[in-house]
């Protein structure tokens, strides 16, 4: 009897504390707007994104994965904010693309402006009943990335 008090004692906090964990994206552009004006002030800190919320099983277990591996003091494979694409800034004047959609898995393109023009291409899953993000690429630039292949985890 006492075990399920505290699993609930335990879970609930989490879930009072972030509304977005509860919220189902029915669409990839519904999912990619509420990620692009989510207060990361508001995430959960034992969360390994303040973006897990938004991201599939798989990405939140490779996140965990790479932070559970990197020692004390010492940054992970993820040393930026990926949903900017940089450091610092914001994402200005957005524009999210139209999703192509196969099956359980959408892909589309996400532009701003940071300091300077911005394109990042989103992989998403369905799950739980709504979209998640699965990786985010920027193709552009001298060093082209994926979440995936940063965090050893090519797709």
């Amino acid at each position: 009897m006492r075990l399920p008090t505290i699993i609930l004692g335990l879970v609930l906090p989490v879930l009072i504390a972030s509304p977005v964990l509860a919220e189902t994206f029915k669409t990839p552009k519904a999912l990619l707007q509420a990620l692009y004006s989510f207060d990361t002030e508001t995430a959960s800190e034992d969360a390994p994104s303040p973006y897990s919320a938004f991201f599939s099983d798989h990405l939140n277990k490779t996140l965990q994965a790479d932070l559970d591996n990197t020692p004390d003091g010492e940054v992970g494979a993820i040393d930026f904010d990926p949903i900017i694409a940089g450091q610092d800034g914001k994402a200005d004047n957005l524009k999210i693309g139209q999703s192509h959609l196969l099956d359980d898995r959408a892909e589309l393109e996400v532009q701003f402006r940071n300091s300077e023009e911005v394109t990042l291409y989103y992989t998403l899953v369905k799950e739980h009943g709504g979209w998640k993000v699965e990786d985010i690429a920027n193709q552009q630039g001298e060093e082209p990335w994926s979440l995936s292949a940063l965090l050893g985890d090519a797709q």
